[in-house]
């Protein structure tokens, strides 16, 4: 973490990481796109769907290879990259048949290190391999949810899945939010943790900083009148008057469980995640 000198007010509290180990180049233009941002909007008739977003720095997508389908090709990493739409840090691959890619990065990896996915390969951060050759105590990321569908699960910055146990046709993985769950073993995932794990020590700061990710302001619901939120209204400073708080919509917002009941994933959950601790 880089902490810096308290020049002013927003700056005394401010805190980011150091990038000093990412390759100083240009995205690769091969593997860059140019999104239309809905800003939490609606295609038709431009309505809020999300709210607190607007404006922020322009910027480019990069084309991620999650599913990693050239197997058995061994391949180079001449860059480590920051990506600006994701937590994580991205790695540059050379392939021996002269194709390129950007992958998420482990931690630990370094330009010039060598990776492959196969069926079953060495132990080394940023190998792939399918789940069913994976023994006990493994930690991976990048994991998929069915075979040939890429990766779906455990991919923001430092995050991984530890591998409890192989049973039947299935793995039983250890979800970073403590979930333990059902994964079809001829799935791939990525051996290590995803890079960039000081991530949730950075501090914003000031607000400027915040809008320029592309944040608008949020507003205190108990600051606001009963016609646009249920903790709105009263005289002065006044509790929200009610046993629990409630979303703008009036949705209970505390402690109420948001998965479906009758989802079909269901089955594949052995543990649920802990619960949060009432304070």
């Amino acid at each position: 973490m880089k902490l810096h000198r308290p020049t002013s007010p927003g700056r005394r509290r401010m805190g980011k990481e150091d990038f000093s180990m990412l390759t100083k180049k240009r995205p690769e233009k091969t593997l860059v796109l140019s999104l239309k941002r809905m800003v939490g909007r609606s295609k038709s008739g431009g309505m809020i769907t999300t709210r607190h977003k607007g404006g922020g720095e322009k910027k480019l997508y990069r084309i991620i290879d999650f599913g990693q389908n050239k197997l058995d090709i061994p391949a180079k990493v001449i860059a480590l990259e920051y990506d600006p739409n994701r937590t994580g840090f991205i790695a540059l691959l050379l392939y021996e048949d002269g194709e390129k890619r950007y992958i998420v990065a482990p931690q630990g990896l370094k330009v010039g290190d060598k990776i492959i996915a196969s069926e079953k390969c060495e132990f080394e951060p940023g190998n792939r391999m399918k789940l069913k050759n994976m023994p006990v105590g493994t930690e991976v990321y990048n994991v998929e949810i069915e075979p040939n569908t890429g990766a779906k699960l455990v991919r923001s910055a430092g995050a991984s899945a530890k591998v409890l146990a192989q049973e039947g046709k299935y793995t039983h993985l250890k979800m970073p939010s403590s979930e333990v769950r059902k994964v079809n073993q001829e799935g791939f995932a990525t051996i290590g943790v995803v890079s960039r794990s000081e991530h949730m020590y950075v501090k914003i700061g000031k607000a400027g900083r915040k809008r320029h990710m592309g944040i608008r302001p949020t507003v205190r619901g108990s600051a606001m009148v009963p016609a646009d939120h249920p903790h709105g209204g009263g005289e002065g400073r006044a509790p929200i008057g009610m046993p629990s708080p409630k979303t703008p919509w009036g949705k209970i917002a505390l402690g109420r469980k948001t998965r479906k009941k009758k989802n079909y994933t269901n089955k594949f959950i052995i543990k649920r995640r802990m619960k949060r601790k009432k304070k």
